[in-house]
């Protein structure tokens, strides 16, 4: 899933990032309200982590442009002010959730999950199952005949990509899409490194390449 943090605050914006990036998550930054609302209606994103108080414009009118554009996608607002009037004003220019500074990020996450869970289309269910496959994506864990099979961050990312569309085909460049940021410019072929390893673990037949036009994750 790919994510979009739009936060002034710099050290908190970098932190998150990271942290969420080893949750499995491709995530891009931008520190200013106007770069915020380009980016989010240009880009695919599946979640945008939205700060209130941001130079160039702010969150609520980030938010409400982009609900006026049509943009559905989930919003989650950070803010440092503390108020039923603020949250309500947050809500009502149609963000989906709201969350007060100083927050864990723990709980952060938690919201994360909670709204890509309850996000209308395209969102993966609680578990997964193709095949003999079971793919627990609150929890992160893959269980293949019985047996859980470990996985990085990364190396499930690809696989819950997968999984959102067994039986179908995900070309390359959908998969560096969500689960590599918008600022990655390495070798496009890194997708197939990964495809590799999940074969090793998952069984060489899991995965089949269709030629030209991506990967498809197989019901076995």
């Amino acid at each position: 899933m790919r994510l979009l943090i739009v936060e002034d605050e710099k050290r908190l914006a970098v932190s998150l990032a990271r942290g969420l990036t080893a949750e499995g998550f491709a995530v891009d930054v931008v520190h200013d309200g106007l770069e915020g609302l380009h980016r989010a209606s240009e880009g695919s994103y599946d979640l945008v982590i939205l700060d209130i108080m941001l130079p160039g414009m702010n969150g609520y009118r980030v938010c409400s442009n982009l609900r006026a554009a049509g943009h559905e996608v989930p919003i989650l607002m950070l803010t440092a002010k503390d108020g039923e009037y603020d949250e309500a004003e947050g809500l009502d220019t149609g963000a989906d959730d709201y969350l007060t500074k100083p927050f864990s990020y723990v709980v952060l996450v938690a919201r994360v999950r909670a709204l890509l869970r309850r996000r209308g289309t395209g969102t993966a269910a609680p578990v997964l199952t193709v095949g003999a496959l079971r793919i627990e994506t609150a929890a992160r864990r893959v269980i293949r005949g019985g047996d859980e099979v470990a996985l990085t961050a990364k190396e499930f990312a690809v696989l819950e990509q997968l999984a959102l569309r067994a039986g179908q085909v995900v070309s390359k460049a959908e998969i560096l899409e969500h689960v590599w940021d918008f600022a990655y410019d390495g070798d496009p072929n890194i997708v197939e490194v990964y495809i590799s390893t999940l074969r090793r673990k998952l069984g060489a037949s899991a995965i089949r390449t269709v030629r030209g036009a991506g990967y498809r994750l197989e019901a076995k």
